[in-house]
């Protein structure tokens, strides 16, 4: 759309701001609550793009006010000393046009009687005049919009950012009051403040077709007491924080309708995953990946942005060596700890974004798994449970996340993610957990990773994503969610042996260890820190089979499932310990290429182990230092999208190496590694691919690059990202400054 915008008036230079508004509320639909076009807040929104840079617009032609004409120089007003019952009909009138002699009335005596003045009234307002049947004018009322954000009435309210955004529409400001000083008369003021509230909401849906249920206004402690607003029953909910004017003044609210709360409070309905549109011509990554966080503070989101980058920039720091500078660092502390930041709200922006990278593939793999993030260095960290066993009393956080990975394995990003700490009042919960149902066990992570992956299966009906499980997985309420609706994801679980599952009366190891075997499967096996790397041989053997429920589930019916059986050919295997998996599955598998597939899958679920690896050592999760455990599962938010970026360009670099390395790196980062990497001044024309570039990084990181090497890996990648980011921000000094001049004498 911003495109679109710029192009209409690269075309048309000649183009107002009120028929640019026009037309783009046409293309939008946007419209009022009583159908009209929102060209007021459609050119607000243009004005701010403007200011930021992000369209350029002509200069406005004029600059409206809200003044009807100029104000009539004198008001006659009456000397009035009497009692209410004297002033005979007391009424408070709208004024029902900006051009009626009314509304010139209400701006002279704002601007010549009341100690603020008239002030600009912009958007949606109601204004009143009041009047006496025996004396004429006494005084004035003015009514707008209420303000964004106030923290005493926002906590009076109860209603949360999403609730404020979508019904602030109901509620209104009184931002002018006022009689007349040549007016004395008791009880006048509280009198027409009653005599407006019964008429505003009417008034104000007869206008604008939206019936407030909340009125607010603001009382300057200092020169006033608000004694009519207490006496017409405005209840005082706390001072204001005074950033306009340095004045705090106390809030006062009147609710005009009796079930005010609860209409303010209504949530809205929350959007569906992979309908959030992503940002348009984002200017990084962090904007790609975070721009559809729901912060309804900008300056939360461009903390976030800045967070992001730093950490991506110094993936080995901690937060002060990866901020750069002492208030960069303590913005970083401060948007953690903030209650309205946590993992699971900048998590579902980067999963929107992963949505969007599912799209593009037939089939992704979805695995699952659980990690234990151990701060026992870290104590006085509130909020923390035990991790590990009662003899080494280590305390910290777990961990259980799912990745979306392709099926030639590369990450497109985090899907979701349950952190949680455990309770030391569940200390022996081991022992009755036969007895205790699937939804109070540590095991319904499983079931709760699952269902959001069926969520994205619904927003993906082009791609069939597969959830992928360890030998913990094997739960047969899993089979069952995973059976619900046929055109859900599949779900593939590694056997737990100890569960004993049987098939007509056998043993399901025995039963297919003893069928003959169906091929062989060529498998390479990534190394882990107790055994190298290897190339092995598996015979594969499948079968169909029924899932029979457990005893604790007899009522229920058998689950039709396939089993694959491999087994790692004893040639082949180095060791006592050679690969025998199980592996279940909702998937058809009716042939051998079926099965071949199915082993692929599994072998894919590595991938989780390399992201968990780079969360921890690569971007030192376990070190962070923070006060409490919500600030460490908001810092984990970030991190783990760190973590998945460095983990996609070890992948893509392998899957795509002929890519042009822009792809993951900007002009600057590209420019200042091929400077660094030749030690030259002058960097190339065009751009390295991508495989060189990420060679040029993993050297920065100490790969060697020899010949039986390989390329880099994730340990050397995110060293050589931490010295690429001085780097570059060096080569930004020294090109976009000024010219350089020789020093000394």
């Amino acid at each position: 759309m911003i495109s679109r915008i710029q192009a209409k008036v690269n075309a048309e230079p000649d183009l107002s701001r009120r028929q640019l508004s026009r037309q783009i509320c046409e293309w939008l639909d946007w419209r009022k609550a009583d159908g009209g076009w929102k060209e007021g807040s459609c050119r607000k929104a243009l004005a701010r793009l403007n200011r930021k840079k992000v369209l350029v617009l002509p200069e406005r032609r004029r600059i409206c006010t809200d003044q009807a004409g100029p104000a009539p120089q004198k008001v006659n007003v009456a000397e009035v000393t009497a009692r209410l019952g004297e002033l005979g009909e007391v009424r408070v009138s709208p004024v029902l046009s900006r051009h009626s002699p009314d509304s010139k009335i209400a701006r002279a005596l704002l601007q010549g009687y009341h100690p603020l003045g008239a002030g600009t009234s912009r958007g949606a307002q109601m204004r009143y005049l009041v009047r006496s049947s025996r004396f004429g004018l006494l005084g004035v009322l003015t009514f707008s919009s209420g303000a964004w954000a106030l923290k005493k009435r926002d906590q009076h309210i109860g209603w949360s950012e999403a609730a404020r955004g979508q019904n602030l529409q109901y509620v209104v400001s009184n931002d002018r009051f006022l009689i007349l000083p040549t007016v004395h008369v008791e009880n006048l003021a509280s009198h027409v403040l009653a005599l407006v509230m019964r008429r505003l909401a009417d008034d104000w849906e007869q206008r604008y077709k939206i019936r407030p249920v909340l009125a607010e206004t603001y009382v300057n402690p200092s020169q006033y007491k608000g004694t009519c607003y207490r006496a017409a029953n405005w209840t005082p909910v706390g001072p204001s924080s005074g950033r306009r004017d340095g004045i705090r003044k106390e809030i006062f609210l009147y609710p005009l309708s009796p079930n005010w709360r609860a209409w303010l409070c209504a949530e809205p309905p929350p959007p569906r995953l992979g309908e959030t549109k992503a940002m348009e011509s984002p200017t990084s990554w962090a904007h790609a990946e975070f721009g559809r966080v729901r912060f309804y503070d900008n300056r939360l989101k461009e903390r976030l942005y800045k967070i992001a980058e730093d950490f991506h920039g110094c993936p080995l720091g901690l937060i002060p060596e990866a901020c750069g500078s002492k208030a960069r660092a303590m913005g970083a502390y401060r948007f953690f700890e903030n209650p309205k930041v946590s993992m699971n709200v900048l998590l579902a922006s980067h999963t929107e974004a992963a949505i969007d990278r599912i799209r593009k593939h037939q089939i992704v793999l979805a695995p699952q798994d659980t990690t234990t993030l151990n701060y026992s260095t870290h104590p006085m960290t509130q909020g923390l449970g035990p991790t590990g066993t009662q003899r080494d009393q280590s305390i910290g956080l777990l961990l259980h996340d799912t990745l979306a990975i392709t099926e030639e394995g590369t990450p497109l990003g985090v899907l979701d993610a349950q952190c949680w700490a455990r309770d030391l009042k569940d200390k022996g919960k081991r022992i009755r957990r036969k007895r205790l149902p699937i939804e109070q066990k540590e095991s319904q992570k499983w079931l709760r990773s699952f269902r959001k992956v069926a969520e994205i299966q619904k927003a993906c009906p082009n791609t069939k994503l597969i959830s992928i499980g360890d030998r913990e997985s094997d739960i047969y309420e899993l089979f069952q969610e995973a059976t619900r609706d046929p055109n859900g994801p599949g779900l593939l679980v590694r056997m737990n042996r100890a569960t004993r599952r049987k098939v007509g009366g056998i043993l399901l190891w025995d039963l297919m260890s003893a069928r003959p075997v169906d091929g062989t499967h060529p498998l390479h096996i990534p190394r882990t820190p107790k055994r190298p790397a290897r190339d092995t041989v598996l015979d594969v053997r499948f079968a169909s089979l029924d899932l029979k429920p457990p005893k604790r589930l007899k009522n229920c019916a058998p689950i039709p499932a396939w089993a694959v059986y491999v087994c790692e050919q004893s040639q082949h295997s180095p060791d006592e310990n050679p690969i025998e998996w199980m592996l279940l599955t909702t998937v058809e598998t009716s042939c051998f290429e079926h099965a071949k597939q199915r082993v692929r899958w599994y072998a894919r679920r590595w991938g989780i182990e390399v992201f968990h690896r780079t969360l921890k050592s690569g971007c030192r999760i376990k070190d962070r230092q923070l006060g409490t455990a919500h600030g460490l599962q908001a810092c984990l938010g970030v991190d783990m999208v760190v973590a998945w970026r460095v983990f996609h360009l070890m992948m893509l670099a392998r899957e795509t190496p002929d890519l042009p390395c822009t792809v993951y790196f900007t002009d600057e980062e590209w420019k200042a590694l091929c400077c660094y990497t030749t030690e030259s001044p002058l960097s190339p024309k065009q751009p390295p691919s991508l495989d060189s570039a990420t060679r040029m990084v993993g050297a920065m990181g100490g790969h060697l690059g020899r010949k039986r090497d390989g390329p880099p890996g994730a340990q050397t990648l995110w060293r050589g990202l931490q010295r690429l980011d001085p780097a570059a921000k060096v080569y930004r000094i020294l090109t976009t400054g000024p010219p350089l001049h020789a020093s000394g004498p």
